[in-house]
């Protein structure tokens, strides 16, 4: 790719960016500024960045507005949750291309350019994820070929282009337009899902999801929910799951999925505490415990009387 030289970058005061970076942040002070030193010196692609900060109290809004002027801050007074946050910002943006990256991320020499290159040259993408690694370098796992219940609903998914399911939300570029076109992200989804929502409702569009190899990206991993209880953590990764169910599975799909959930919730439940004594470290099976036992109790929620599926 050469970039347009009439573009220039958005810190020099760019009127066209090719893309547009958003960042969603929740208590992120810690990360964010990093994050955006490598999106600073991310080469010669036109870009503009915003940041949407959900009512942090660790001065993460602050420290952004102090030392990266130039990057447009949005800053609510609540937690509007990723999905909402983000949708905050697209009307906004003025790239060909939206670029969603999390604030524990870092982008590595080359990485804009090569993602920018690799949606050019392949128009039936519609969002596609980078290769993500931990500081260390150890590869993470971002790309999914299969929806949560996928085996219990050919027929709901029959006829979607591409061989990738979903890639993960940490760091991906999409369509602009497209991403308009189906309405940003789904703010039913306040953590957790929101990504494979949305690469489901492309493909639904007729586009595939892509993976650029060749574009990494350090990322931390788990940095907004790092303060969050366990029980807590799998309470809300339920509930996203099964708001997926409720729009894109028949009602005798979502029972042949939470009969499948909790009979293995249960029987991991029974099993758990009984091998605990001849453990020498329990705290991963305690941790696992927690797990099946959230689940349970949050199927229980989800399918009380009058609630819907885990609204």
């Amino acid at each position: 790719m050469n970039p347009d030289p009439s573009r220039k970058n958005i810190l020099s005061g760019d009127l066209s960016p090719e893309v547009s970076i958003v960042i969603v942040t929740y208590h992120s002070a810690d990360v964010i500024g990093s994050c955006l030193d490598s999106v600073e010196s991310a080469g010669s692609v036109s870009r503009e960045v915003f940041v949407v900060d959900n009512a942090s109290t660790d001065g993460t809004a602050e420290m952004v507005r102090t030392r990266y002027p130039s990057v447009q801050l949005i800053a609510n007074s609540d937690n509007r949750g990723f999905s909402a946050a983000n949708n905050q910002a697209i009307p906004l943006c003025r790239g060909r291309y939206l670029y969603f990256l999390n604030p524990d991320a870092e982008l590595t020499g080359g990485c804009l350019e090569t993602a920018v290159r690799y949606m050019d040259e392949n128009p039936s993408v519609g969002l596609a994820g980078t290769k993500v690694v931990y500081p260390d370098g150890v590869f993470q796992e971002t790309i999914s070929l299969r929806y949560p219940g996928q085996k219990h609903a050919a027929d709901e998914l029959k006829g979607l282009r591409g061989t990738i399911a979903c890639v993960l939300g940490a760091s991906i570029i999409a369509r602009a337009d497209l991403i308009r076109a189906i309405g940003g992200f789904d703010e039913d989804y306040f953590l957790y899902g929101e990504d494979q929502e949305l690469c489901l409702r492309i493909r639904q569009q007729g586009f595939e999801i892509g993976y650029i190899g060749e574009a990494v990206v350090r990322h931390i991993g788990g940095h907004s929910e790092r303060a969050s209880a366990s029980a807590d953590r799998w309470r809300k990764k339920t509930r996203a799951e099964y708001i997926f169910y409720r729009k894109h599975y028949r009602p005798e799909t979502i029972r042949k999925i939470s009969r499948e959930d909790r009979v293995k919730a249960w029987w991991r439940t029974v099993t758990i505490p009984l091998t605990l004594p001849f453990l020498r470290d329990g705290d991963a099976a305690r941790d696992k415990l927690v797990k099946y036992r959230t689940i349970l109790e949050t199927l229980d929620e989800i399918e009380r009387p009058g609630r819907q599926g885990g609204a």
